[in-house]
């Protein structure tokens, strides 16, 4: 097993990046049922593969017995989930975290809202090379997502390590390469590539060192906790959210869909499933 950062991350609470459906009439309909009885209402989700559409196939049986028949389509990207989210083909979608989403509605228009916050998923470094990041090179490639919005939270990772410093005056979510003041291993980085390839290049053995965001690393056959040489600290601002469109958070089905997804049962299962490579939240 290889050395890992001290900062690992405890099993604890629950997201986000990173899906669940409550929108236009096709993806949410029907009348009250289960604990209100009548026909169930139709809530579509989308969300990543893993964890996040393990864990709404373990909700599903508890939010039917709320009146709330949950569908699932699942993503292999980042881009897919929200399009979908905005023209109404899904209702929800359980895959991203705060920054991502943030800069998606910055970029694209997106009059989207955080109906809730369910885990964080700790990015990890990994190397088929090294077993720790001590043993890094002078001049080591650093491979890592294209995703921008990933960039600042890996620049910021790295800092926790000592492996760089970057610009005091710049807010850390945002950080860029160019943010960089001082990189006394002279480390190259290179952001190139698509986040759910990365594991293929780890197997691969490309690069020194490789940025992987857990749900791809687990959907990979990665464990985190044993396959990585450093994971992030368990103060991450990253959380895995439910996101739905402005004004769909206060249906009751999305509020059924949160509150089961942040409940004492399917808190219990992301932690003995995951062991803490996957970490909920505590619902505040």
């Amino acid at each position: 097993m290889k050395k890992f950062a001290a900062g690992l991350f405890l099993a604890t609470g629950a997201l986000a990046l990173a899906a669940c459906g409550a929108g236009g009439d096709d993806t949410s309909s029907g009348t009250e049922g289960g604990e209100n009885g009548g026909e169930p209402k139709e809530l579509v989700v989308g969300a990543s593969n893993v964890p996040h559409a393990l864990i709404l196939e373990e909700a599903k049986p508890l939010l039917e017995e709320k009146g709330v028949e949950l569908e699932i389509e699942t993503y292999q990207d980042y881009v897919l989930p929200n399009e979908d989210l905005e023209s109404g083909e899904i209702g929800a979608n359980y895959f991203q975290h705060i920054p991502y989403l943030e800069t998606q509605m910055s970029d694209h228009g997106y009059d989207f809202v955080n109906a809730g916050g369910i885990h964080i998923e700790p990015i990890g470094i990994y190397s088929k090379k090294y077993d720790s990041l001590e043993e890094l090179p002078d001049g080591a490639t650093i491979l890592m997502s294209n995703s921008v919005a990933d960039h600042g939270r890996i620049l910021s990772m790295l800092e926790s390590q000592g492996l760089i410093k970057l610009d005091e005056g710049v807010d850390k979510t945002a950080a860029e390469v160019k943010d960089i003041v001082e990189n006394p291993k002279n480390l190259e980085f290179d952001a190139d590539y698509e986040a759910s390839f990365l594991p293929q290049l780890y197997n691969q053995e490309e690069g020194d060192a490789i940025l992987i965001n857990s749900n791809y690393a687990i959907d990979a056959g990665l464990n985190p906790l044993e396959d990585a040489i450093a994971l992030e600290d368990s103060d991450s601002p990253y959380v895995n959210v439910i996101a739905v469109r402005s004004g769909d958070e206060d249906k009751e089905e999305i509020q059924a869909l949160v509150e089961v997804l942040r409940s004492e049962e399917i808190q219990d299962f992301i932690v003995e499933e995951w062991g803490g490579s996957v970490v909920p939240v505590d619902g505040e």
